[in-house]
């Protein structure tokens, strides 16, 4: 029993830390972020684990949208790379599910 419980220990404090280190790759690297940056220094700031939100052709000009999500899962920042350059980014918040009990 004392060993089960040891190793919870370990992996909740593992993943604690692990969740402030995805908080702060998200918040405080954003900083470093400057427009016309390619896709590989901006994925070289913060990190791999995005999603590719978008992809298209727009008046000959390739457009790219990678997300990332923060870590409660209620925010996802947008970066649109038009020819692999960074053209801007944004903040997108996701609304808290109604409890009907307005």
């Amino acid at each position: 029993m004392k060993t089960i419980l040891s190793l919870v220990l370990v992996l909740l404090s593992l993943f604690s830390c692990s969740s402030l280190s995805v908080m702060y790759m998200t918040s405080g690297k954003m900083e470093k972020l400057e427009l016309g940056m390619s896709k590989k220094e901006v994925t070289h700031i913060l990190g791999n684990a995005y999603t590719i939100a978008e992809k298209r052709i727009e008046e000959g000009r390739q457009v790219e949208v990678l997300s990332y999500r923060d870590i409660k899962g209620d925010e996802f920042y947008m970066f649109v790379l038009v020819n692999n350059k960074l053209e801007e980014w944004y903040r997108e918040i996701i609304p808290l599910p109604s409890t009907g009990k307005e």
